[in-house]
């Protein structure tokens, strides 16, 4: 992965400004994602997500940064993470992920 990939982040507010809820929603998303990884799934006594669909905060929103190595990789899957904030009027946006400086 290259850091000028852009990356779509699904945020945690609606097209209309609210949050969305439940609270826990990027986590679950994420974890629902999980098995869908470069290499395929692997077995693991604990849960790890997948570097194509990580939980985050950014400015206090909850979100979820979906890599596009994904679609490329797994196109239903792409396509469940992208129909999922169209379903729930969840605002994206295409960006950037820029590592953090040292």
């Amino acid at each position: 992965m290259e850091s000028t990939d852009k990356q779509v982040f699904i945020l945690g507010k609606t097209r209309d400004g609210r949050t969305f809820r439940p609270s826990d929603w990027a986590e679950r998303l994420a974890g629902v994602m999980s098995g869908f990884r470069p290499g395929g799934a692997r077995k693991a006594s604990a849960l790890s997500y997948s570097p194509w669909c990580v939980p985050t905060v950014l400015e206090g929103v909850k979100c979820v940064v979906v890599h596009p190595a994904l679609r490329e990789a797994e196109p239903m899957a792409w396509d469940f993470c992208m129909n999922f904030a169209r379903d729930n009027h969840l605002q994206t946006v295409e960006a950037c992920l820029l590592p953090e400086r040292p």
